[in-house]
């Protein structure tokens, strides 16, 4: 009973700053909606009911903003009650490459490292699986493994090169990832003109649509997107959790992140471990990129990356660059892309508001001590730091 009375206790500590930091977030965001509306400035005169349509303006964004995300049970009109569930069907589709490449700069993050190339990687993850899901036609679950594969090692060899780099010539890892990923962008819009990636008959950048047999199956039929990339996020977040709590790897990567110089001194190689966490992070972005071919897209264009890459910090930063934490702030993000649009076509809020949230959302995480003077709270814990060596956690 003791234990489990600590467990509650230390996952509430954990969770608390998180939670706190998304009231807040969503507290200041409504009161802009509220000054951001018309309807409200023309009742300056007249505090209480200024105050009242500020409520019912604020109300209906953020009702909004449930039912584009979750559940919309006007969408049930006619049909099932599941459909009303199309917009959380959304949400997940949305999520699931934000988790793995949430996941990529997470890893990094524990290691010691900045990942800012996720973007880059999740280009040649989508590259590879496109390529072998339209090139070559082979048995049904051979065909989606193999791309799958294929996507992450393309994306492990970009993204090793990184660690190898920086290992061997100090270069700085921020500074290569973040030129590494214009080289993809730019690589992505050569690659797409070429005659081995244009679709014939197209004269605009887009790749043939990946076969049947390469394609993550769908989970609740044809009317809802949700398909089975969200098991190879969830078990790619199990293993980055068994393999940082579980394995000597795992015990090398996280003595680096906390201490390069005394992880040195007890016999660890820096090279090999810097190396290898860029490779296994360019994998892990790269399964994002594979799956959002393979799963929702089906073929790929020159914006197949959108910002998931870039979106990936703001993830790993929410969730601390913890697998679980990764995992629900990618929910977390999802939801807000996919119900901003509703939200702004409903109440014409603008979409902005939503990367309003999001922004304050990471400021409250980055500056606990504001948190803890807003909310009077003496003991927060938190560990949501990051150093010029990298992530304390």
């Amino acid at each position: 009973m003791n234990s489990l009375r600590k467990l509650g206790t230390k996952l509430s500590q954990v969770a608390a700053l998180p939670f706190l930091s998304f009231l807040l977030a969503f507290f200041i965001s409504g009161i802009l909606i509220a000054v951001s509306d018309s309807r409200v400035l023309k009742l300056a005169g007249h505090p209480w009911q200024m105050i009242k349509m500020a409520g019912t303006v604020i109300g209906n964004a953020y009702l909004a903003l449930f039912q584009g995300s979750i559940f919309d049970i006007n969408l049930t009109h006619g049909h099932s009650f599941f459909q009303g569930f199309y917009p959380l069907s959304e949400t997940i589709v949305t999520a699931t490459p934000l988790i793995l490449t949430g996941l990529s700069v997470a890893l990094a993050f524990q290691s010691g490292l900045f990942n800012i190339g996720a973007q880059g990687q999740f280009v040649f993850g989508a590259i590879g699986a496109s390529y072998i899901g339209f090139h070559y036609s082979l048995p049904p679950v051979l065909h989606l493994l193999i791309s799958l594969a294929g996507g992450a090692l393309l994306a492990s060899i970009w993204g090793g090169f990184v660690g190898l780099l920086k290992a061997k010539t100090g270069a700085h890892e921020v500074i290569v990832t973040i030129m590494m990923n214009y080289i993809a962008g730019y690589f992505i819009l050569w690659i797409l003109k070429t005659k081995a990636f244009l679709r014939p008959g197209r004269i605009d950048p887009m790749a043939p649509e990946v076969g049947t047999n390469a394609r993550l199956p769908h989970l609740a039929g044809a009317d809802l997107r949700i398909h089975a990339g969200i098991f190879v996020a969830l078990l790619a977040a199990l293993f980055v959790w068994w393999l940082l709590t579980r394995t000597t790897m795992g015990f090398k990567f996280r003595s680096v992140g906390a201490n390069a110089s005394a992880a040195k001194t007890a016999g660890i190689s820096i090279a090999y471990v810097t190396t290898a966490t860029m490779a296994l992070c360019g994998a892990l972005a790269g399964l994002g990129g594979a799956v959002h071919v393979l799963g929702s897209e089906y073929a790929m264009t020159a914006d197949i990356a959108g910002s998931f890459g870039f979106d990936a910090i703001t993830v790993a930063l929410l969730g601390r660059a913890k697998p679980v934490g990764t995992v629900f702030a990618a929910l977390l993000f999802g939801a807000l892309r996919t119900g901003g649009r509703t939200m702004q076509s409903n109440t014409e809020t603008p979409l902005d508001i939503v990367l309003v949230i999001q922004a304050l959302i990471v400021l409250f995480i980055a500056a606990p001590a504001l948190v803890r003077y807003v909310f009077r709270i003496k003991n927060l814990k938190t560990s949501a730091s990051i150093t010029s060596k990298g992530w304390n956690g």
